[in-house]
């Protein structure tokens, strides 16, 4: 008989793993709420348009790696591989666009068809905040400073390291375009077949290339910061002011770009070496050319994505808050069953964690109650269930104390397990 299993490169998350995911996400949510970015969610699924029109159709995400689904109505349907373009697509539909600025924190899951490997799955999850409407610098250093924050906040700001360079404006791009171009003319046959095509129609999408051939060529490129007018240098120079006045330590990074259109100026990269060839943990950028690429009116934006299956990878186990150890009600015989899930249900309602001990004589309860890593016991036998009492145990001592059953709650909150 065939073992079920998962779909490839999509994977169960247990409770183990998925406490470290919630608490990326909580502590993401909490700080972005610090900050002014209110959550938000898109659905799983969007026209495939909606990223046709933003990553364009020479990108790896849209020709090779987007889920699609077969709609009963023809429509071309996709899981979503990012968020940015979503949120977006929501400004717009909802009408939001006369709003600025607009501040939104997400997470969940997208979708890529790729070769899955470490810190890298075909169903992947992320936390990611979008800033719509400022067009100051200072919006850069906030989002960056919200990155920042937020991997303090799970002890990985030392382990980690902010890369950020300039992409410029489109003039400073256009300049740099033609310069790539002549460049890379020279050593056209050398270049991979996906290559080829994105010198012909869109060139600055070669420099986010996998291939190492045309990595080993790039290396001799012209650099994107040699082409930057005064208005681009000055934006970038008060980026950097921005984050040395908030002690965001930073390395400057003259290859670290974006290839697609809509992105200018900061792009920028929390990268750590732990993690094989899957280096970084969180990026983003500024895209001012993003809403207008969609169909709508021209409204800056930065923003940034990060990865919490890498980011859990990463936390170490004793960042996590201690889990609560629980009560266990425990029964003597299945006749006490009833009562016990009764007092376990008041517990409960009082805020305690309770675990019932289902079936069994006492011994194997009791050893149950030790498998969860209960701290006391409270034990029903036909004494206890006739004075309305309970016998309180502590699993750690063995020590025992009988007392009414009024009196429970108010006894575990004086030993502090709540």
């Amino acid at each position: 008989m065939t073992t079920l299993q998962p779909v490839r490169g999509m994977h169960d998350i247990l409770p183990p793993d998925f406490r470290k995911h919630s608490y990326v996400i909580d502590t993401a949510r909490t700080i972005a709420d610090a900050y002014g970015f209110l959550e938000m969610a898109t659905p799983l699924m969007e026209f495939k348009d909606v990223f046709k029109r933003t990553l364009g159709d020479v990108s790896d995400i849209v020709s090779k790696e987007m889920y699609e689904i077969a709609d009963r109505g023809d429509e071309e349907i996709v899981l979503r591989p990012e968020g940015t373009a979503g949120i977006a697509r929501a400004v717009m539909s909802n009408g939001l666009t006369q709003s600025m600025p607009l501040k939104f924190f997400y997470a969940g899951p997208m979708f890529r068809y790729e070769r899955p490997q470490k810190g890298r799955m075909r169903q992947l999850h992320q936390i990611g905040v979008e800033l719509f409407g400022v067009s100051d610098p200072m919006g850069d250093v906030e989002v960056i400073a919200l990155a920042f924050h937020i991997l303090k906040g799970l002890k990985l700001d030392h382990r980690v390291t902010l890369e950020i360079n300039t992409l410029g404006d489109m003039e400073s791009r256009k300049h740099y375009r033609d310069q790539l171009v002549t460049y890379l003319r020279d050593h056209h046959t050398a270049l991979s077949p996906d290559s080829q095509l994105r010198l012909e129609r869109n060139p600055l999408r070669i420099l986010d290339t996998k291939e190492e051939t045309d990595k080993k060529i790039l290396k001799d490129a012209p650099l994107l910061t040699e082409s930057l007018n005064s208005f681009s240098q000055e934006m970038f120079m008060k980026v950097r002011e921005g984050l040395e006045a908030l002690n965001i330590p930073f390395k400057l990074n003259p290859h670290l770009v974006r290839g697609l259109d809509y992105y200018c100026h900061v792009a920028f990269e929390f990268t750590t070496t732990e993690l094989g060839s899957q280096g970084t943990v969180l990026a983003g950028g500024r895209y001012d050319g993003l809403m207008e690429t969609m169909g709508g009116p021209a409204i800056p934006g930065v923003g940034w994505a990060g990865g919490i299956d890498r980011l859990a990878m990463m936390l170490m186990d004793n960042v996590l808050p201690p889990l609560m150890r629980p009560i266990a009600v425990i029964p003597m015989i299945e006749a006490f069953n009833m009562k016990g899930l009764e007092l376990a249900q008041e517990l409960r309602k009082e805020g305690y964690t309770v675990e019932m001990t289902y079936e069994g004589g006492f011994g194997k309860r009791l050893k149950k109650a030790n498998k969860v890593n209960a701290r006391y016991a409270l034990i029903l036998g036909e004494d206890e269930v006739s004075s309305h009492t309970v016998t309180l145990k502590d699993l750690d001592s063995g020590e025992q104390t009988q007392l009414p059953q009024a009196q429970v709650s108010a006894t575990l909150r004086e030993k502090g397990t709540q």
